[in-house]
C-alpha cells in the first residue's frame, strides 16, 4: 500500500519545478545568511582582537619610555608628555593616549583642553597594579580601551596610560569590512539559485516533467498491475542482482521474498532459468521450478557487449502440459474405443456366422478364444485394475503402445494393492502417476528401432521398486549421471515439433527425480535385459504418510 500523503492545497497546486525551486532557495538563503553571521562574528572578534593587542602593546610601550618616566620630575611633566603621546596616537591609528599621574590627572589628550583635567573615568584598577580592558563612555565618547600602572624608578605606581579607540570607529572599521562580504554571500546565493534552476530543469528531465501526483498514480498502477499479475516478473539490475520480484513470481518459484531480493540472481534461480535471463529469451522457453513447468521469457542482460539490467517474465505452463497430456489419453482411448469397436462387430459377425452355420461349438470356442482382452487391455496381471488412476493411466498407454506396435508389458502389478489405502493415495494419486508416466513415455519413445516396453513393481524391504525397461538403443555411459539434469536429452529433436522452446527436451526425467528425490528416493539408469535403458526407481514406502501430510499443508 503506497504511504499516506498529508499536504495542503497551496503546495499541491505548486508544480513540482516550482517546489524544488523554493525548497533549493530556501536551503540556500538560510546557509548563506547562517554563514554570513558566523563570518560576521567571526571578523568582529578578529578585528576586536587585532586592536587589543595593538593598544596593550602601545600602553606598555608607553609606561616603559624613559622619556615618559623622566617628565614626571620636571616642572610641568604635560609639557613633554602631550607631545610623546600624540605622536605615538597617530602612529598607532588609536583615538586617544592618555597619560596621568596618580590622582587621575591628565598629562596628554587628543584634546589639548582637556589636559590638567581630572579623568572621566575610575583610574582604580591600574593604580592598583593591575591592567584592565575594557569598554566606558569617556570624554571622547564610548569607546573600547585598556589602562595599564605606569611605574617609577623605585617601582612605585607613579600614574596610569590609558589607550583607547571609539567603539563607532570599530563599527565604521568592521561596516567596511562586511560589505565585501556582503556582496560575496550576495554572489554565492545568484550562483545557488542559478545552479538550483540548473538541477531542477535536470530532475524534470529525468522523470520526463512528470508531476508528484502522477508519479503517486504511476506507483499506485504499477503496484496493481504487478501484483495483480498471473505472470511472474523478475528484474535484475546491471550487476546480475534481483531488484525487483512480484507476487506470481514467489508463487511460481517456490521461495519468499526474502530469498531473492538483493540477491545474486545466479545464487537464487534455478541454473535453467539464469540462462534464459542471461541469454535472452524472447519467445519463451520450457524451464523446471522445483516441480513446476514453466514458460520463461527474457530481455538478456547483455546490450552491445555491455551489462544492463534484465526482465524475467514466467507463467506456469504445468497445467497447460498436464491438459495436453490428458488430451492425448483422451484422444487415445477414443481411437481405442472405435478400434475396439471395430474388432467387436467383427467377432459378432463371425459368431453371427457359425451359428447360422449351425457350428455352435465353434461358436464357443471362439469366444473363448477372444475372452476379454481386446485393444483397451493391459498385458500382463489384472490387479491392477483395482487401482483407478494408475489403472487408467496404463489403460492409454497400453493403448497408445498398440498403435506405435509396441508391446507394452506390466509385470508384478499386484504389488499396488498391497501399498494399502495411505500408501497408495498418497503416490497413485498424484506423484507414482507422474513418475509412471514419464518413465513409460521415454520408454515408448525410445523405442524408435524396437517394440517391447516392460513395466516392473515390486516391493523390497521398506521401498517400492519401479523399473521401466525398453529395447530401443538405450544410454550411453557417460549419461547416466547427466540425463536427469534437465535440458540433457539422449534423443534428437523432432522435426515436426515446431518451435523447439516450447517442446524443450530433458524436462520429464528432471522432473522425475526431483518428485523422487521429495520423497527420500532414488532414480537410477543402466542397461536393460532388453538390450536398451533400464530406469529404476526406489520409493521408501515409510515416508508416504509424511509426504501426504506435507502435500495436504501446501
Amino acid at each position: 500500500m503506497p504511504p499516506r500523503v498529508h499536504t495542503c492545497v497551496v503546495v499541491q497546486s505548486m508544480s513540482l519545478r516550482l517546489q524544488l525551486l523554493l525548497l533549493q532557495a530556501l536551503i540556500i538563503c538560510t546557509t548563506v545568511v547562517g554563514t554570513g553571521i558566523v563570518a560576521g562574528a567571526l571578523q568582529e572578534r578578529h578585528l576586536r582582537e587585532a586592536y587589543l593587542d595593538r593598544m596593550i602593546g602601545v600602553a606598555q610601550s608607553v609606561a616603559r619610555l624613559p622619556a615618559i618616566l623622566d617628565a614626571f620630575d620636571s616642572p610641568d611633566p604635560a609639557e613633554i608628555i602631550q607631545p610623546i603621546a600624540e605622536v605615538i596616537r597617530t602612529a598607532s591609528n588609536v583615538t586617544y593616549v592618555v597619560v596621568t599621574d596618580e590622582n587621575g590627572i591628565r598629562y596628554s589628550h587628543p584634546n589639548p583642553d582637556r589636559v590638567g583635567e581630572l579623568v572621566s573615568t575610575d583610574p582604580s584598577a591600574p593604580l592598583s597594579g593591575e591592567m584592565w580592558v575594557g569598554t566606558q563612555t569617556g570624554t571622547l565618547g564610548e569607546s573600547w580601551r585598556v589602562k595599564v600602572p605606569l611605574y617609577g624608578l623605585d617601582d612605585e605606581i607613579v600614574g596610569t596610560v590609558s589607550v583607547g579607540i571609539l567603539e563607532s570607529s570599530l563599527r565604521e572599521e568592521f561596516m567596511g569590512d562586511l560589505n565585501w562580504l556582503l556582496i560575496a554571500l550576495g554572489a554565492s546565493v545568484l550562483l545557488g539559485l542559478f545552479g538550483s534552476a540548473w538541477v531542477t530543469s535536470i530532475i524534470r528531465r529525468r522523470i520526463y516533467r512528470l508531476e508528484p501526483k502522477e508519479i503517486a498514480s504511476l506507483v499506485g498502477s504499477r503496484e496493481t498491475m504487478l501484483h495483480g499479475l498471473s505472470e511472474g516478473i523478475v528484474n535484475v539490475d546491471e550487476g546480475g542482482r534481483i531488484t525487483l520480484v512480484n507476487d506470481a513470481a514467489l508463487t511460481l518459484l517456490g521461495v519468499d521474498i526474502a530469498d531473492l531480493a538483493g540477491r545474486p540472481a545466479g545464487e537464487a534461480l534455478e541454473p535453467a532459468i539464469v540462462e534464459v535471463l542471461e541469454r535472452g529469451e524472447p519467445d519463451g522457453q520450457l524451464v523446471l521450478a522445483g516441480e513446476r513447468i514453466l514458460v520463461a521469457r527474457s530481455t538478456g542482460t547483455e546490450l552491445d557487449g555491455r551489462a544492463v539490467g534484465a526482465t524475467l517474465l514466467i507463467r506456469d505452463h504445468t497445467e497447460l502440459h498436464t491438459l495436453l497430456r490428458q488430451m492425448d489419453g483422451a484422444q487415445s482411448l477414443t481411437d481405442g474405443l472405435r478400434a475396439q469397436a471395430h474388432e467387436f462387430a467383427n467377432k459378432l459377425h463371425v459368431v453371427s456366422g457359425l451359428l447360422e452355420l449351425g457350428r455352435v461349438e465353434d461358436a464357443r470356442v471362439f469366444v473363448e478364444r477372444a475372452g476379454r482382452g481386446g485393444p483397451l487391455g493391459i498385458a500382463g496381471d489384472d490387479s491392477v485394475v483395482d487401482n483407478a488412476e494408475l489403472a487408467a493411466l496404463l489403460m492409454v498407454k497400453s493403448s497408445q503402445a498398440r498403435e506405435l506396435g509396441i508391446s507394452l508389458e506390466i509385470r508384478d502389478s499386484q504389488v499396488v494393492d498391497e501399498l494399502g489405502d495411505g500408501d497408495a493415495a498418497a503416490l497413485a494419486g498424484g506423484d507414482l502417476v507422474t513418475v509412471i508416466g514419464n518413465l513409460v513415455d521415454n520408454a515408448l519413445e525410445a523405442c524408435s528401432t524396437g517394440n517391447r516396453v516392460r513395466l516392473g513393481l515390486a516391493t523390497g524391504g521398506d521401498d517400492l521398486i519401479i523399473t521401466v525397461e525398453d529395447d530401443g538403443p538405450g544410454i550411453s555411459p557417460e549419461l547416466y549421471d547427466s540425463v536427469f539434469v534437465e535440458g540433457v536429452s539422449s534423443k534428437l529433436p523432432d522435426p515436426g515439433e515446431g518451435d523447439r522452446r516450447l517442446h524443450r527436451r530433458g524436462i520429464g526425467l528432471a522432473l522425475v527425480r526431483r518428485v523422487v528425490r521429495r520423497h527420500g528416493g532414488q532414480v537410477s539408469v543402466g542397461r536393460s535385459t532388453l538390450g536398451g535403458a533400464c530406469f529404476t526407481v526406489r520409493l521408501p514406502l515409510g515416508a508416504r504418510e509424511a509426504t501426504e501430510l506435507e502435500r495436504s499443508n501446501r
